[in-house]
């Protein structure tokens, strides 16, 4: 703290020539540079404060030849800031600095220099760059090696050609095999950066470099135990044994205090599974990756946050892993509301027969709170989990109902919307709740609410006393309405009519509402509705009645999880930007390199059935090495074995399955073609809304096939 505050008297704008004269009066008489140290300190703050120091490049430059390690850093500080737009002949007084830097007896020093002349991607710090750089990757003290690795990614990222030509890949490969664990991460995360560039080469492990990588885990600091791991994901494994070893070495990790290295860890093993066929191993690294995932909720909010998003995904492919823990995400009162949120959607995605009460109490609790914006989501949450849950639905009712005597607008509005999805999912059974709803029609002024209400009474017109009487006040404001009021209504009135044929109100409101939707309304989704209907009840109303009051599929909240294959590669993502947004980066970030699963013998045939082909653009490269030659230490780049042929996979039981415990298992070959087209279909939104609203009609082949032992549906 004193040293900070003791550099906080350089931060103050500073003229330039002052710095100048500073600098050559430094040069007169300062033996200890005690004096020059103090000049360029406070250059460096100004360039931190934004203010342009460039015209002090050759002043600057010229304290290069003072051998103290402190002022050197300064001056190289000062050289990856304006070395990129540095006059040829300012470059050009620098690199003999940097050569002789290079030599240096202190490898801090040379390490100083390699790093620096990285910065500058300037053809003629290249062309001296170069030799340096092959030197510095066989440099006898590891600080120099694990520096030159990054600067062959960045050499790479300005001339792919010269680090190509140059062999520099090559020699990145051999560095995955030193002694040094920093320097074998900072060699992975090198070739990591280079093969995720379009143009970059293929970088892949075999299972002996894979091998050689985890026995230097140990041994490494955090973010090179990051690095390793995240490379794994390059590693393809040919045979179920390879995936379960792999994953019995790495599963400690999950100890490991450090939240970036636990979710690095699910990842690599949520990765593996797919490849594994021992149920036992997976039960097991199931239940071993619940608590670290809870243990990231006391963390602060914002840490939280990026837990709950990515467990989000993970319980959608493995309910498995948190089956038990519901009562962990129950909210707190001091929660952000983007901390709530999150935690609502995880309870509902966790609720079952067995917990259905507790969360039910627990979502009760919260259509109580102050905050309008939460309270709706908790009782849309609850409509959703009595669609979800069957054996719940009777608790869910009762608590709308009470909710609803509340008188709470918001609420009612709210109640409505989910009792309308409520009344298609069991239909029959909860009818003879319709009056208490009319009551509160007067309260309903948004599109969705009146329109779930308009719903309920067409459909219900047979059952309704007064059903005409109630559409009538609601026709009346018909053009004043938003376009989906008016479908409802439009469609209501039908149904009115049908049911109540004889009857001169409906009869009126139905010709009221048709001429309006017909010549009144601009909407040409309503007005085309309207002539359809018109011209049905006018040729044959016994066929009208049949199209339209046909019976409807039940519904289901099924259809409100992710795609399986989208799914797979999400989490892919787990710990990174896109596992909180729910997007593939490449979707969002310019140049990102896409992830998907790859085919092998060893990959289950659900998750084959539905892999997503990740195109790569063919960029031509120079002799010797193409751009998609694939790097395997140990061996040269050879064809990838011949896969089998992709069948679609039979169903069966839970004891014979290949694919994984708390795994949706779908058999999606039906659809395997649309997805592989369109993996994005279904992440439309990053911060929107965290719950799927609206349920999809159930089709009769829906569980065709599938794999229910341990799914929350």
């Amino acid at each position: 703290m004193a040293q900070a505050g003791q550099d906080a008297k350089f931060f103050t704008r500073g003229k330039i020539e002052e710095f100048r004269a500073d600098l050559h009066a430094a040069d007169a008489k300062d033996k200890k540079f005690v004096k020059r140290k103090t000049v360029l300190k406070k250059i460096v703050a100004n360039i931190t404060m934004g203010n342009d120091m460039s015209p002090l490049f050759t002043d600057v430059v010229q304290s290069l030849g003072t051998p103290l390690l402190e002022i050197k850093k300064m001056v190289y500080l000062f050289l990856v800031s304006y070395g990129r737009s540095a006059k040829p002949e300012q470059i050009n007084m620098v690199i003999p600095f940097f050569l002789q830097d290079v030599n240096d007896r202190n490898p801090l020093i040379r390490a100083l220099a390699i790093r620096t002349m990285s910065y500058i991607p300037i053809p003629v710090v290249t062309d001296a760059l170069t030799e340096s750089l092959r030197h510095c990757l066989r440099d006898r003290d590891p600080y120099v090696r694990k520096t030159a690795a990054i600067c062959v990614a960045k050499l790479y990222a300005a001339d792919p050609r010269r680090a190509e030509k140059g062999g520099f890949v090559e020699m990145l490969r051999d560095l995955m095999l030193d002694a040094n664990a920093t320097v074998v991460a900072n060699a992975v995360a090198a070739l990591s950066e280079i093969g995720d560039r379009p143009d970059g080469v293929i970088f892949k492990l075999n299972l002996t470099a894979a091998n050689k990588l985890l026995s230097a885990l140990d041994e490494s600091s955090e973010w090179g135990q990051i690095y390793i791991m995240d490379s794994l994901l390059r590693f393809v494994p040919e045979r179920h044994s390879d995936a379960e070893i792999m994953a019995e070495r790495i599963v400690v990790q999950l100890q490991h205090a450090n939240s970036a290295v636990v979710l690095t860890t699910i990842k690599i093993l949520l990765y593996l599974m797919n490849y594994m066929e021992n149920r036992r191993l997976i039960e097991y690294l199931c239940k071993k990756m619940g608590p670290p995932l809870v243990a990231l909720l006391s963390s602060g909010p914002e840490v939280q946050y990026v837990a709950l998003r990515n467990i989000l995904l993970i319980i959608q492919r493995r309910p498995a892993v948190l089956k038990n823990d519901v009562k962990v995400f129950f909210c707190k009162y001091n929660d952000p509301i983007y901390v709530k949120l999150a935690k609502l959607e995880i309870m509902y995605r966790l609720a079952r027969a067995e917990n259905c009460r507790e969360v039910l109490a627990e979502l009760q609790e919260y259509a109580s709170e102050v905050d309008v914006d939460f309270v709706r989501k908790a009782v849309r949450s609850i409509g959703r989990l009595a669609i979800k849950v069957e054996p719940g639905a009777d608790g869910c009712i009762q608590t709308l109902l009470e909710l609803i005597e509340a008188g709470l607008a918001y609420v009612v509005q709210e109640a409505v919307i989910v009792i309308k999805d409520i009344f298609r999912r069991y239909p029959g059974k909860y009818e003879g709740i319709i009056p208490k709803l009319c009551e509160h029609l007067d309260s309903l002024d948004e599109p969705e609410s009146k329109a779930a209400i308009v719903w309920i009474i067409g459909q219900f017109a047979d059952r309704i006393d007064n059903a005409d009487d109630l559409l009538e006040v609601l026709v009346d404001t018909f053009l004043e309405e938003s376009v989906e009021v008016q479908l409802a209504l439009l469609t209501a009135t039908v149904k009115l009519f049908i049911y109540k044929s004889k009857s001169e109100k409906a009869k009126e409101l139905v010709h009221k509402i048709l001429k309006w939707a017909t010549e009144e309304v601009d909407n040409p989704d309503l007005r085309d509705r309207g002539f359809m209907y018109w011209r049905m009840l006018a040729i044959n109303p016994t066929l009208a009645g049949e199209i339209v009051l046909a019976e409807k599929p039940p519904i289901t909240t099924d259809s409100d999880r992710m795609d399986r294959g989208a799914l797979d590669q999400l989490l892919l993502h787990t710990g990174t930007l896109g596992s909180i947004y729910h997007k593939n980066p490449e979707t969002f970030i310019r140049n990102a390199a896409g992830r998907a699963l790859t085919d092998s013998p060893a990959l289950n045939p659900n998750s084959r059935a539905v892999l997503v082909h990740l195109p790569r653009p063919q960029i031509p490269g120079p002799p010797g090495l193409a751009p998609t030659d694939s790097l395997i230490p140990g061996e040269d780049a050879a064809p990838a074995p011949p896969l089998p042929p992709r069948r679609n996979p039979a169903p069966q039981d839970s004891h014979t399955d290949d694919d994984d415990v708390g795994d949706d298992s779908d058999n999606d070959a039906e659809t395997a073609q649309n997805r592989n087209d369109d993996p994005y279909s279904n992440l439309d939104s990053a911060f929107s809304t965290y719950l799927a609203d609206e349920p999809k009609p159930m089709g009769a082949g829906a569980h065709r096939g599938r794999n229910d032992d341990d799914l929350l549906f």
